[in-house]
């Protein structure tokens, strides 16, 4: 039996790595893409540009102005008193706010009357838009305290000591906040599927466009056997995988990985176990290799949506987030994101261990049962 299933397992990974372009599949997208993802992807907005229309120029307008340039959030770019010159920046996408500020600011804050400061925000990227008018709003609070603080002084006529609540930010696992740190671990998770999943739905669907899958049934090779031999290199791929993204992560990114990189094998075999699975089933229902990239392709962008990655889970309709219980990827990223960030180990993962354990057999012993009656 073993020696039949290492002869499928050597044939596999001949045809697997004979092939330049499967060889650039295995290796260079995971690196590409992880370098690409690692760059790209981000939710920290720093350095808007600023266009600053101040009409009042006044030791009070400038103060507000270098407020906002001196933060890290805004970069200005121009200063004018043309509208239609900062209209022009927002248009060519060269700025993505304008801070406008009102001739007699000053007289107005001095008086203690309320006072209208415009910021325009290129509304066209809303998740950018949303942290501009966020870190606006705060440096304006940040502005008003200070000038109350003057105001009460001065009627008093004497220094007068406010007293103030100092907000201390601490964040636990990302102290920086780092988005990097959080999606780069879950881009593991997305590589591993999609090369696990491309990889064996093609691989039964390519022995029947060559006409050889008769030829192999009428061996004495058992279905199981050839399974086996299927997918082990699989498997040793996407462990292979999993550790070249997560070295890039650790080398290059600086992704801590605070947990036991053993505990994250076990969690990624028992995510190829449902991947290989489903790739199993896809080949299973897939004439052609064509029809096999189509289908892994349908089944890949919502499993993406569905784990997390994207959207919190949280925020989606109760029946949608039923429906993602049935996705392996969502399981998989908290294992992957507890190990790498948090640092927790089984006894706080099991739950995640335990759903991917029994989606895998389910899956798996679907996709057998299928090949079976498809071999029938």
């Amino acid at each position: 039996m073993w020696e039949r299933i290492l002869t499928i397992l050597r044939k596999e990974f001949r045809s697997v790595l004979r092939d330049p372009r499967m060889r650039v599949v295995i290796i260079g997208v995971p690196i590409i893409q992880t370098m690409i993802f690692g760059y790209a992807v981000t939710l920290d907005v720093r350095h808007v540009q600023l266009a600053v229309i101040d009409r009042d120029g006044t030791p009070a307008s400038r103060d507000l102005v270098a407020r906002f340039t001196g933060s890290a959030y805004f970069d200005a770019i121009l200063h004018t008193q043309d509208e239609d010159a900062a209209r022009a920046l927002i248009d060519a996408a060269r700025a993505s706010a304008i801070l406008q500020i009102n001739a007699g600011y000053e007289e107005n804050v001095t008086a203690g009357r309320t006072t209208a400061v415009q910021l325009i925000v290129d509304g066209s990227d809303s998740n950018t838009a949303r942290f501009v008018v966020n870190y606006g709003t705060q440096i304006a609070a940040a502005a008003n305290a200070s000038l109350l603080l003057e105001q009460t002084q001065r009627r008093a006529g004497r220094a007068v000591m406010l007293g103030q609540a100092a907000i201390q930010p601490r964040a636990w696992f990302n102290a920086d906040l780092e988005s990097r740190n959080f999606y780069v671990p879950g881009i593991i998770a997305m590589l591993v599927m999609l090369i696990g999943l491309m990889l064996t739905s093609m691989a039964i669907v390519r022995e029947k466009e060559a006409g050889t899958i008769e030829q192999i049934m009428v061996t004495p090779i058992r279905p199981v056997e050839f399974i086996l031999g299927k997918c082990a290199p699989f498997v040793v791929i996407g462990f292979l995988n999993t550790a070249l993204v997560a070295g890039i992560g650790l080398f290059w990114f600086d992704i801590p990985l605070r947990g036991s990189f053993p505990l994250l094998l076990l969690g990624t075999a028992l995510f190829l176990l449902s991947t290989l699975g489903i790739g199993l089933f896809i080949s299973t229902v897939s004439q052609t290799q064509q029809q096999a990239m189509m289908t892994t392709f349908f089944f890949f962008f919502p499993a993406m949506l569905l784990s997390g990655f994207i959207f919190p889970i949280a925020n989606m309709p109760v029946v949608i987030q039923w429906l993602s219980l049935l996705d392996p990827l969502r399981f998989f990223l908290v294992i992957i994101r507890g190990v790498f960030l948090k640092g927790v180990g089984f006894d706080v993962l099991w739950p995640q261990f335990a759903a991917l354990l029994g989606l895998g057999l389910v899956v798996m012993t679907f996709a057998v049962n299928r090949f079976h009656k498809t071999l029938a």
